[in-house]
């Protein structure tokens, strides 16, 4: 069995983020998403992995990510040149699946669930595709599966009168079926192929169409809050580790805190779980509980906590705790000592400023 991750698509609900980095790639607990998607397909038993990307991010991708040898992996990369939905990313892969069985995973997920069972269930009852699914409190959000037993009997993408609460959230498992599914379907209001639409014609076809559902933990990381709340979920499980970090200065640390080499701290409070990445400064300040901070940041005399500091970012001289923020690469957040004391802003494209 192969996998394929999708990666193609712009990001617009993370904008600014994104116009500089693909979400995949935003780190969670100083680690970028995608890392955890490719943890999870490896966990099942699955090495052949093709990254489907697109023009813009591809490159980006493969600095990252490599051929994939560092992480245990084989990587191809796979274009998606135009946006037109998820079964047209499947249908770019075809030959890269060579017909055999693949597990299809949206990069942007992340999942607490173990994949062995949903990979071993369907080889032991040879379906033609299996869903993951998990109940939630607002399924309009949502591609949303009737099941009758384990088999699914209908499915219907982002509904405004949802048929059940059981979302279908981003993993999945086909046979090479999927593809005649695919090849007779329209593009949906949107414009574009919906995956919904081929496995519902496989269901209305009387192919082995079965849900498997799930309870644990999972979140699509597309918007801040999701990022932020994947970030607390995962720091929730980080364990006390401190490499070759220099920690001086009448500076207490409580709780479980990861330092990577060459961090400074100087007189600070670090409240745990925090994870601080490689090269990092922190002076005169307080690092609050859920807090990730990345390589080579800068903090100095400010307060932050339950937020995501991307690398070379600086924050200093802040009067003011900083609290569920998201602070992008090279970006740098500092007061105005001299008079007239004023607000000076250099904001891009879909930024989000609330002043305290």
């Amino acid at each position: 069995m192969k996998a394929i991750i999708l990666c193609a698509g712009k990001g617009t609900r993370l904008r600014p983020l994104t116009f500089t980095s693909a979400k995949q790639l935003i780190p969670v607990a100083n680690k970028p998403v995608i890392l955890y998607s490719i943890e999870k397909i490896k966990e099942a038993g699955i090495n052949e992995i093709g990254m489907i990307v697109n023009t813009e991010n591809i490159q980006a991708f493969q600095e990252t990510l490599g051929d994939g040898s560092n992480f245990g992996a084989k990587l191809s990369y796979i274009i998606q040149a135009d946006p037109k939905g998820l079964a047209h990313a499947v249908s770019t892969a075809k030959d890269f699946l060579d017909g055999e069985p693949f597990l299809m995973y949206l990069g942007d997920n992340l999942i607490q669930e173990n994949l062995v069972t949903f990979v071993k269930d369907f080889e032991k009852e040879k379906l033609n595709a299996s869903i993951l699914l998990t109940p939630v409190d607002d399924p309009s959000r949502f591609g949303v599966a009737v099941v009758n037993g384990n088999t699914i009997s209908r499915v219907v993408e982002k509904p405004q009168n949802p048929p059940s609460n059981l979302a279908i959230i981003g993993v999945y498992i086909f046979d090479s079926s999927i593809f005649d599914g695919i090849a007779n379907i329209k593009p949906s209001w949107r414009g574009e192929y919906e995956i919904t639409d081929a496995i519902q014609y496989l269901i209305e076809h009387n192919y082995k169409v079965q849900g498997h559902i799930i309870y644990g933990w999972w979140k699509d990381t597309g918007r801040p809050e999701d990022l932020l709340e994947a970030n607390r979920r995962i720091l929730e499980n980080v364990k006390h580790s401190k490499k070759m970090g220099v920690i001086n200065g009448g500076t207490k640390i409580e709780g479980h805190i990861v330092i990577e080499e060459g961090v400074e701290i100087v007189n600070s409070v670090i409240r745990g779980p925090v994870s601080i990445d490689q090269n990092s400064t922190i002076i005169n300040s307080y690092i609050g509980p859920y807090t990730s901070i990345g390589k080579n940041v800068i903090i100095e005399n400010a307060e932050v906590e339950n937020s995501i500091l991307l690398e070379n970012a600086v924050v200093r001289n802040v009067g003011v705790r900083i609290d569920a923020s998201i602070i992008g690469k090279n970006a740098n957040v500092s007061s105005i000592d001299k008079k007239p004391k004023v607000h000076n802003f250099i904001i891009g494209d879909y930024s989000s400023i609330k002043l305290g």
